[in-house]
């Protein structure tokens, strides 16, 4: 085959190995995300699983049915079936479908989902929509499928009657709920479907966290089903692949057995695929050894492997393993039998484990040797489920850059192919050998992962492909798109050949004669029928024969078959074909087409074509070479015969004739000069001399041979410069010689002259070639003229000062001592530095011929040092210069050898530069900034002498004159936050380095996009584009670019630039664009940040008709499409004439504008026409429409005719002006309509917008709020710093109580003595019968008032904290008395309040209780609904005096007044920080105060409110312009009316939207002017009498000028009116709903844990009610509500920092309270009759209340069901807690606290001990009277 053929193949072999696209294949393309994909084999149905659907396709992907499975109402923790009474907290849930199988035998569908715990259905396998079966109440046991990976197969079993039933194995990752990873479930119609055939809690982890599954694939095989899974364990260590096994009888999972499975290190199994492996690879895998013996009926596992953990996995590496199956099998039972006879050690190592209990542990017994045989199946006295830490380690077939996901695995013709999918959507065809070979990849979905169901179609011609929404039919092969056995061959798809009588590339079963040889030659023997020899190779154009081609591979013909031959559009005449070869005649000579100029033959294509059964075939073709001897002695005209004899082909120089001919030519044979015989060619050489000086006379001579024919012949001689002819004369034998000649030349140095010496004007070979030289034409000096080349002769020549050759001048000079003197005539620089270390460029002449000969080169004074590598022969010398004292100017003396000296012309300057400032003074980080340096001297040296730099960072200079100007670098210095200053320094050579003393640049952060809008344009551009952000003003150079990409190409670039900026605000119009694909950047020096943007295709407008539009009425309304979709009615321009057309509506199709009241003048008037109508041209972005002109129309005269009677002319007129009056006035009334319509429609959709963009702020909000929660976490107490707030943050003292402080006011000499008496006292506490007596004196005494019961019982609390469980028994023992009290009286007011110890025990017992509780269940939703309430309030104005809000919840803290305000965003930087600044948003009605905390919310919004600085520590600093300011409350500028003083606002400020703020410490503030005092802490001595106002005056303080009747009415007026803003308490109410509703239902549902607390608790009265005989609910319900709801949740709903580290408000706590009376309300069986005199806050949530109280109810019945708590439990559960805290607790300090009310009420506590017998047995008055003595230092006679 000839090269260009093979180059051929190449080509078409890298086209076919990648193919971009699936044009053309058949698709599916679905809403939503695809998960799983079945295949019925029978009908080639295909069946989908996506999010929320199943498809039934047909075989070619046509939908053919459709069903909706989601998204449903459900809860994870809920169990199905899910009913609003049972779980309220429901959502709408996705389906996700994460099963499908095909019952093929029933004919039915199986599938499973993630809602309702994976419950799972059947459908009708043809008509999906038919549900067979499906139930929701099957309970746990019908739990099937996992929120995570799951996978399953159907099959069948025996059943305990050995009859074969159908079950379904799946294998699951394990969840809470989940009964096991791997489970058998019945399919059996006669039971119960999906449930599980037996228990398989053996297969369940210890916790969710002790494994994590990802199961891959599932199969069965020889009686066994096997799943493939990697799995991690708690402690997030490296996955592992594990292969599993169970014997499908095996109902009890006897026989379970894990093995780990690799692949290198690749750890990660993610798609699997089980096969034979046809004969050629289980050949391949008995020669490599390492799969054991396998056959090609044997099953091969085919897996390919990621690296990484189940979380993410790593791109960097995958890799493709094979296993066989009888491999796996084999060590499976050396495993087992390693655990039942060898206690599971192997080499004495343990290697045998059971996976699913938490010590690992396995029981393998020492039983005798066979135990695997015998039981092959396990047995129930053999451990089970057992896995191995050891298995099988495979090598992988082929590593890949790219994570693979997918993997199916077929047999053509006993060869292996394998299809590959990964996470980039492509297809990797792999063909199995001794070698792994990717032939094709094929791109379906880029980036779009492959899912790992890669199905075969039931004859295994089309593979299903499913990526994320796509299915994709791909043909397994596509041979017939390759035409030509040499595409066909290169694709090297093991599937195709070429079928050689067919002439079709296609697979083995689609040739008709494959079987027989050669007829079809497979792809991969890379063979096509070639023409391997010709016989003869080659022949003259001249001849006429026949061309034996010999060709392999060639088939066998029959008789029927005949070869027909063609040279190029020749056909042979009757060619024959023998064994392997062809005979064909050549073409005659006139079919023979000329020789293509430059060569000695042609090529014609030969093509062999097959005829059989009446089809002609393409068989092969080749090229045959037709030499031309004539164009052979063309190719080198000088040597005609030398280029004839040496050609490749036969042919021979006739001398006589001087021509060249083929070897069939005849002739004289002693004038013929065979081929290949040059030497005997008759020739000219070896011309002498060999250079020619120009302007010289010469002749040459050389040498003839073989020259007989031309004795006698004249001769002569040709050159080809001038052309020449000169005489030739002889000196025999052999030798000749021309005429004299002289040639001129001064083009180059030097020209070759190519001489021919001519008998009878023909040429004899000649190879006289000679060099002409010119010794002027660059040696321009004496020292350059005797550097030149020796062989030229050349010399300079005195008189004529210049170089010529050397006998043309007679007075020369010949050495360079002879030279003149050295010349200067050019200094580069001109000056430099004076530490000199820049190079000095000297130019000029007769500087010395090598660098040796300089001896000397100064300036001035001064030494420069030359540098030898840049030296130039003569005319340049390059020298660094060295240091001088000071500034000077001085010539420049060189001194070459022989001590000639050349001194310059000008002077070089030493100058000092001095750079003094520069501009701008700061940059961005990313560079790219232009900074200009100014200065004295700045431009000495040269440019590339000079450079800037910024610290360490280079400044790339671009200017360089009197002025240096420099682009900055990126600054790239770790930790980037706030400046960075850097030092400018310019450097001057090497030595020179100035340093800008006056200033630093500072690199600054780079600016931060935040939003760009709109975010679409038109093709045209222009439109203005918005680009907000912070950081703008330090960037120079604004630009918006957009980049058009076509197949990866750079095909446009447009940019703009800013029209306006500032700090924040940048406007561009938008660059144009040609298509929607586009990448768009704005680019602000070198930081540039793609965008997202959309263009959209230009709108089309409607030209007038007739080019005329007649104007009669306004507005002009014009149609078009796709008008407003990237422009707004604001942004568009419409002109007619010289004026503009007001545009009032743009729509989709309408655009509208109102005309000037008179005709405009045209804007341009035409010198060709008489029309001065104007135009009309609307304008939008850079393209404008021109779409005719306008016409006004003023209404016509009625005409009088003067041929109507005199009394009809009236009548007439009358009736026409009426009928005129009526048609305008409905075409006006029409145009109107039209009009007012199309405003309509626009204002609705402006509306519309207006609704959507609120709706969606307000959701965006609460999720930033959601969002922030889970960033940073809930800012929860401690148990400590919750138990002190909740027991003694209510005291007397706050937060100054001893409890809190832990501080005891002790002298050191006696700590010891009283820590030991207080011990003892504890000791005492903990008797019961001194505790009771103890709590009834005290209770017993008139002074000991509720307020100190409430401080004893918390005191009490903590100090018996230790011991829980007998804080419980004393208040049981408590509660019990007072029930008896209540029983008496009345039960219904039982712990309705806190007027007894008890109850306030009662009340700490649930806070201790419940604390748990609180972070883990409730604490979130409370978390939220405060933050939600508290951003709501701060979204409006708040009077920071009267406590007002305009949005909050009570009508009493209602802002009764509309203020007018507006949002700002300020830039803060905080300056301990001096990072990038943070935007926070503000108000500009806002105080300075609540600027500040609105701002320290924002800065440490990550930091709880007790790490916070204190409101007081910080200032704020405004600085509008080169000083600051400080703002606060008040100052010397506040508004003054009498004695009012308005606090200061940003408005008073005059602070605008994105100023800048500094937050200060107070310490580190600047002292502030004297006319800007600030008043700290809000208050001033001068100014204490001051009544202070911030939003609204109160009502009630109006002037005392008025009277006293009118300020009555004022009140009167001003409460009337704010009854009108009630309506914002709804507004507040419905945004913080779904927070309220949230909240309630975690403290008042069933459906989550309830803590122990509340159900032993609940019981417990349940019971005591029972032993009152108290039957009534109500009573009992009461009793519930007082012990918990009000009791504790209403404390804590009202107090959110008592479990939070935040700071509540009094707007906020208003709000609070109106929430905590909703939750009193709806704990009440009483109901409430509402009326327009209700409170507002009832009115409030009055439709919400029944569901409340319903929601109550079901709490109270809901624990009434649970399972008891018992007293061992709850004492279990309050041991635990104990345990936990009460070492944080301040015990010594309780028992100190709690002994003041012992030595306050001593004597009545030592009186009641002594009068109870029990505390006289024990002695109790005698140990309290010793604690007494040893805490009080005092003696007793005790």
């Amino acid at each position: 085959m000839s090269p260009w053929t093979w180059m051929f193949c190449a080509l078409i072999a890298f086209s076919v190995g990648f193919k971009p696209g699936v044009d053309g294949y058949n698709e599916f393309t679905s809403t939503t995300n695809l998960l799983h994909l079945a295949i019925d084999d029978t009908t080639e149905q295909v069946y989908v699983g996506a999010v929320n659907y199943l498809y039934q396709l047909t075989s070619d992907l046509q939908e053919e049915k459709k069903a909706n499975t989601g998204p449903k109402q459900d809860n994870p923790k809920c169990v199905p079936p899910i009913k609003p009474s049972t779980c309220s907290n429901t959502v709408l849930t996705q389906n996700y479908n994460k099963l499908l199988l095909i019952d093929k035998d029933r004919e039915r569908l199986v599938i499973c989902g993630n809602i309702f715990k994976g419950i799972c259905s059947i459908r009708q396998l043809n008509d999906i929509s038919v549900i067979k079966y499906e139930n929701v109440n099957g309970g746990e046991a019908t739990f099937v499928a996992s929120n995570q990976s799951t996978v399953g197969l159907i099959t069948l079993m025996n059943d305990t009657r050995n009859e074969l039933k159908p079950v379904m194995f799946v294998g699951k990752h394990f969840e809470t709920f989940a009964n096991a990873i791997v489970s058998t479930r019945t399919l059996s119609e006669k039971g119960h479907l999906f449930e599980l055939v037996h228990d398989s809690s053996a297969l369940k982890p210890v916790s969710h966290l002790q494994y994590r599954h990802d199961f891959k694939f599932s199969f069965e095989d020889g009686g066994f089903v096997y799943f493939l899974f990697s799995r991690t364990d708690g402690s997030q260590q490296e996955p592992t692949t594990y292969i599993s096994r169970l014997c499908i009888s095996d109902a009890s999972y006897y026989s379970y057995i894990e093995m780990v499975l690799e692949c290198d290190d690749c750890n990660l199994v993610q798609a699997a695929y089980i096969n034979h492996p046809g004969e050629k690879l289980a050949q391949h895998m008995n020669r490599s050894g390492l799969y054991g013996t396998v056959t090609p009926q044997d099953k091969i596992l085919f897996a390919v492997f990621n690296r990484g953990n189940l979380k993410t996995t790593s791109s960097d590496k995958s890799a493709f393993c094979m296993f066989s199956l009888k491999q796996i099998n084999e060590k499976i039972e050396e495993y087992r039998e390693i655990c039942y006879s060898n206690n599971g050690k192997k080499d004495n190592e343990e290697i045998i484990y059971n996976p699913y209990k938490s010590d690992g542990s396995h029981n393998c017994p020492g039983l005798g040797k066979g135990q695997a045989t015998v039981y092959p199946c396990s047995s129930e006295h053999l451990p089970y489920p057992i896995a191995s830490r050891e298995g099988i380690t495979a090598t992988p077939l082929k590593h890949y850059d790219t994570n693979l996901s997918a993997i199916a695995v077929t047999v053509e013709n006993d060869y292996t192919i394998g299809f590959l999918g990964n996470i980039k959507g492509e297809i990797q065809k792999v063909f199995l050998d001794n070698e792994t070979d990717d032939y094709q990849t094929i791109r379906i979905i880029p980036n779009s992962k492959v899912n790992s169901d890669l199905i075969f179609s039931a004859k295994r011609d089309f593979l299903y492909v499913m990526t994320e929404r796509k299915i994709t039919r791909l043909p397994v092969e596509e041979c017939n798109s390759y035409k030509s056995c040499d595409s066909c061959i290169a694709s090297r798809d093991p599937y195709c050949g070429w079928c050689v009588i067919e002439g079709i590339c296609c697979r083995k079963l689609h040739c008709a004669k494959a079987a027989q040889k050669d007829y079809w030659l497979w792809s991969l023997n890379k063979q096509c029928p070639t023409v391997i020899h010709a016989d003869p190779q080659n022949m003259s154009r001249n001849a006429v024969g026949q061309v034996q081609l010999n060709i392999e591979p060639f088939p066998a013909l029959t008789e029927q078959d005949h070869i027909e031959c063609f040279f190029n559009n020749f056909k042979s005449y009757r060619p024959t074909h023998l064994t392997g070869s062809v005979v064909c005649d050549t073409p005659p000579i006139h079919q023979i087409v000329a020789t293509p100029p430059g060569q000695d033959y042609l090529d014609m294509e030969v093509k062999l074509k097959i005829v059989s059964g009446g089809k002609t075939i393409d068989f092969t073709m080749t090229n045959y070479s037709f030499y031309d001897c004539k164009a052979a002695m063309t190719l080198s005209p000088n040597i005609p015969c030398d280029s004839c004899v040496r050609s490749k082909w036969t042919c021979h120089w006739d001398i006589s004739e001087h021509t060249c001919k083929d070897g069939h030519g005849k002739g004289n044979q002693l004038n013929l000069v065979q081929s290949k015989m040059a030497e005997d060619c008759p020739r000219f050489e070896n011309a002498l001399p060999l250079l020619i000086p120009v302007n010289a006379t010469a002749n040459i001579s050389f040498h003839g041979k073989n020259l007989n024919f031309y004795l006698k012949k004249k001769l002569v001689i040709v050159d080809n410069l001038v052309g020449r002819t000169l005489g030739v004369s002889r000196d025999p034998p052999d030798m000749f010689f021309s005429e004299n000649f002289k040639f001129s030349y001064d083009e180059n140095e030097t020209r070759i002259i190519r001489f021919a010496v001519k008998a009878e004007e023909k040429i004899i070979d000649s190879r006289l070639d000679v060099t002409l030289y010119n010794c002027g034409y660059s040696h321009k000096d004496c020292s350059l003229c005797l550097s030149a080349n020796k062989t030229y002769d050349c010399t300079w020549c005195k008189p004529l000062k210049r170089c010529i050759y050397k006998r043309h001048c007679h007075d020369v000079i010949d050495t360079t001592d002879q030279c003149p003197f050295p010349t200067i005539s050019r200094l580069d620089p001109i000056n430099g530095p004076l530490e000199g270390g820049i190079l000095l460029t000297i130019s000029g002449s007769n500087l010395g011929i090598s660098s040796d000969d300089i001896r000397e080169i100064k300036v001035g004074n001064a030494v420069c040092n030359q540098i030898t590598e840049q030296y130039s022969i003569s005319v340049r010398v390059v020298c660094e210069l060295s240091k001088v004292s000071s500034s000077q100017d001085n010539f420049v003396h060189i001194q070459i050898k022989n001590n000639k000296n050349g001194t310059s012309k000008s002077k070089f300057a030493y100058i000092d530069p001095n750079p003094i400032h520069i501009t701008p003074l700061q940059g961005i980080y990313a560079g790219g900034t232009s900074i200009t340096i100014r200065g004295e001297n700045l431009n000495i040296g040269r440019q590339e002498d000079v450079k800037v730099m910024l610290d360490q960072i280079p400044c790339t200079l671009t200017a360089f004159n009197k002025s240096l100007v420099c682009v900055t670098g990126p600054f790239n210095g770790t930790g980037k936050s706030g400046a960075k200053n850097c030092s400018v320094r310019v450097h001057y050579g090497k030595f020179t380095k100035k340093t800008v003393q006056s200033h630093n640049f500072s690199y600054v952060p780079n600016p931060v996009i935040r939003d760009v809008y709109p975010q679409k344009s038109i093709y045209s551009g222009g439109r203005n584009i918005t680009v907000t952000g912070q950081g703008f003003d330090a960037v120079q150079k604004h630009i918006m670019r957009v980049k058009v990409m076509e197949n990866g190409q750079l095909v446009e670039k447009n940019e703009t630039e800013a029209l306006s900026t500032n700090s924040s605000v940048l406007i561009f119009p938008s660059p144009p664009a040609n298509q929607k694909n586009v990448y768009i950047f704005v680019m602000l020096d070198n930081f540039n940040e793609n965008q997202t943007f959309e263009y959209v295709e230009d709108p089309v407008f409607e030209r007038f008709e007739n080019d005329v539009y007649v104007l009669k009425q306004p507005p002009i309304l014009i149609k078009g499409k796709c008008l407003n979709e990237a422009m707004t009615p604001e942004e568009v321009k419409a002109y007619i004439g010289t004026e503009e057309c007001k545009v009032t509506t743009l729509s989709m199709n309408d655009f509208v504008c109102t005309p000037p009241e008179k005709q405009p003048t045209p804007k341009r008037v035409k010198r060709d026409t008489n029309d001065d109508l104007p135009e009309f041209v609307v304008k939008m972005g850079y393209r404008e429409y021109y779409l005719g002109k306008v016409r006004y129309d003023t209404p016509a005269q009625l005409p009088l005719g003067l041929i109507l009677p005199l009394v009809l002319i009236p009548m007439l007129l009358i009736i026409g002006v009426s009928i005129y009056c009526y048609r305008r006035k409905s075409q006006q009334a029409e145009r109107e309509y039209k009009k007012i319509q199309l405003q309509l429609e626009s204002l609705e959709e402006s509306v519309r917008d207006r609704c959507k963009k609120e709706f969606t702020d307000l959701v965006t909000e609460m999720e930033d709020h959601s969002n922030d929660l889970n960033d940073v976490g809930i800012p929860f107490l401690d148990y400590k710093t919750y138990t002190d707030r909740v027991f003694f943050l209510p005291s007397k003292d706050g937060e100054n109580d001893v409890m809190i402080t832990g501080k005891l006011d002790i002298p050191e000499a006696r700590r010891q003595t009283v820590e030991i008496a207080l011990n003892q006292f504890s000791n005492l506490l903990n008797s019961k019968s001194f505790l009771i007596d103890f709590i009834h004196t005290l209770e017993n005494q008139k002074d000991f008032s509720a307020r100190e019961k409430v401080y004893f019982a918390s005191l009490l609390t903590i100090a018996l904290h230790g011991k829980l469980e007998y804080y419980t028994d004393i208040m049981r023992t408590l509660l019990l008395e007072l029930m008896e009290q209540y029983v008496a009286k009345n039960p219904k007011l039982m712990l309705r309040r806190c007027e007894t110890v008890v109850e306030r025990m009662l009340s700490n017992w649930m806070s201790i209780c419940l604390y748990q509780f609180l972070k883990d269940s409730a604490g979130e939703p409370l978390y939220k609904l405060f933050k939600g309430l508290k951003h709501q309030v701060e979204k409006g104005p708040v009077d920071a005096e009267l406590k007002k809000a305009k949005y909050t919840l009570n009508d009493t803290g209602l802002l009764g007044e509309d203020v007018e305000y507006h949002v700002l965003t300020l830039n803060v930087i905080a300056q301990e920080d001096i990072g990038e600044s943070m935007p926070v948003k503000v108000l500009s009605c806002d105080s300075i105060t609540q600027v500040k905390e609105k701002i320290l919310d924002q800065v440490y919004r990550n930091v709880p409110f007790s790490q916070r600085p204190a409101l007081d520590s910080v200032v704020l600093e405004w600085r509008p312009g080169s000083t600051g300011q400080i703002l606060s409350d008040l100052d010397v500028t506040s508004e003054r009316d009498g004695k009012w003083r308005r606090l200061n606002t940003l408005r008073h400020y005059n602070v605008r939207d994105f100023s800048t703020l500094i937050l200060v410490r107070s310490s580190h503030a600047q002292q502030p002017d004297d006319h800007q005092q600030i008043i700290h802490g809000e208050k001033s001595g001068l100014l204490e009498e001051d009544r202070r106002w911030h939003l609204v005056r109160p009502a009630d303080e109006v002037d005392e000028s008025k009277s006293k009747r009118g300020s009555m009415k004022e009140k009167e007026r001003t409460k009337a009116i704010t009854e009108i803003y009630l309506t914002r308490l709804l507004s507040v109410k419905g945004t913080l709903q779904q927070f309220v509703d949230n909240f309630f239902q975690s403290i008042l549902s069933t459906n989550q844990s309830i803590p122990t607390a509340v159900k032993y608790y609940f019981d417990f009265l349940d019971e005591q009610a029972r032993k009152n005989e108290i039957n009534d609910e109500e009573t009992i319900h009461i009793w519930k509500t007082n012990s918990l709801p009000l009791r504790f949740w209403v404390n804590i709903l009202k107090n959110p920092h008592f479990i939070f580290d935040v700071k509540v408000n009094e707007v906020v706590d208003a709000s609070l309270s109106v929430i905590a009376q909703t939750l009193m309300d709806a704990c009440t069986k009483t109901e409430y009759k509402l009326s327009r005199d209700s409170p507002s806050n009832k009115l409030l949530y009055a439709r919400e209340i029944s569901t409340y109280k319903k929601m109550v109810e079901d709490y109270y019945r809901g624990i009434r069901q649970l399972i008891q708590v018992s007293d061992q439990d709850m004492n279990t559960h309050l041991a635990e807690v104990s345990r936990a805290h009460t070492d944080k607790l301040n015990t010594m300090v309780a028992l100190h606290q709690l002994y003041q009310y012992t030595n306050k009420y001593y004597d009545e506590i030592i009186n009641a001990l002594e009068e109870d017998q029990a505390a006289q047995k024990m002695q109790l008055s005698v140990r309290l009277q010793q604690i007494a003595a040893a805490l009080e230092n005092k003696t007793t006679d005790l």
